[in-house]
């Protein structure tokens, strides 16, 4: 085989001609799945223009991999809830039903339930970053700060925020007050663990030679100590962003009719498992959105490394 047809005949294309047939062939009662076909297409042209403009092959093949198992999931689902019926019709909604309701709800869904939630989210978030890093830097250059705090870190950071709900909510002026301290506390921890842990591991060669050449105060902490603490800081910030999506549901159960994580909650109590499945879905993309807008930013406070290396 050359390596023209070896470019051509690849899993992703194979799957994404059989996915095509399997939509197009008639049911028993003469229906044909035009629409899946549509989505389909849209998202091999996805692929194609990602590779395009996509320069480094690992990260092709890694778009490739995805597509492999996203059409693989999406064919099994549609194939064993409409040609060999398998799956429960109440749990498992044919895709064609949950992707026509993703594109029917999804105005509502963009403009009420997704600022509501990206908000609240980033309210949490981003305070927990405003005090954490701060509050990290001054423990982990001050030795009787660090023995302070290490033992109240080792007792509260383990402690999951759902525990501190009732408490917040009896304590806080409103439930949304009381939402943003759930995701607080949620991303407060590992980024102030994750801030001590970077500062203590710069080489104290490097401090000792910055404070030689006479660097103190800001130029100090700008220069040297930030970014020598920046990927441990990063690491921190991306593990309580993934605590905060966790907690965001929890958070918007209390006292809030609105935001993704209650709609997908809300209908999930009323048996609606066709919305609940669109709300994972969209929640899912916007949450795979936030971590490469994330990822990008990362990289960019971490461009020094390169050189490095």
């Amino acid at each position: 085989m050359d390596e023209n047809m070896r470019k051509i005949i690849t899993p992703s294309n194979i799957l994404f001609l059989a996915l095509l047939v399997l939509f197009l062939i008639p049911l028993e009662n003469g229906k044909i799945y035009w629409f899946l076909a549509g989505v389909t297409t849209g998202l091999k042209a996805v692929q194609i223009l990602m590779r395009i403009f996509l320069k480094s092959e690992d990260n092709k093949r890694s778009t490739d991999d995805f597509m492999v198992v996203l059409f693989l999931v999406f064919g099994l689902w549609h194939f064993f809830s409409t040609r060999v019926v398998l799956l429960s019709k109440l749990l498992f909604p044919e895709p064609d039903a949950v992707l026509g309701m993703l594109f029917s709800d999804f105005f509502e869904l963009v403009t009420f339930h997704l600022v509501h939630s990206v908000i609240l989210l980033l309210s949490g978030y981003v305070l927990a970053l405003a005090v954490a890093i701060p509050l990290g830097i001054i423990i982990a250059t001050h030795g009787r700060f660090l023995r302070l705090a290490d033992p109240y870190i080792k007792l509260l950071g383990p402690i999951p925020p759902l525990v501190y709900i009732p408490y917040l909510i009896a304590t806080l002026p409103t439930f949304y007050s009381a939402s943003v301290a759930v995701i607080f506390l949620a991303a407060f921890w590992p980024i102030l663990a994750n801030t001590i842990h970077g500062v203590l591991n710069i080489p104290r060669n490097l401090i000792d030679s910055a404070k030689v050449l006479n660097l103190k105060g800001p130029i100090l902490l700008f220069r040297v100590i930030l970014p020598g603490a920046m990927p441990s800081i990063c690491n921190g910030a991306n593990l309580s962003l993934l605590f905060s999506f966790i907690m965001l549901v929890a958070a918007e159960l209390i006292g809030s009719s609105v935001g993704v994580g209650w709609y997908i909650r809300h209908f999930g109590m009323f048996g609606d498992y066709k919305r609940v499945l669109t709300g994972m879905i969209f929640f899912g993309v916007i949450i795979t959105l936030i971590t490469w807008g994330t990822s990008r930013i990362e990289r960019h406070l971490l461009k020094w490394t390169d050189t490095v290396k």
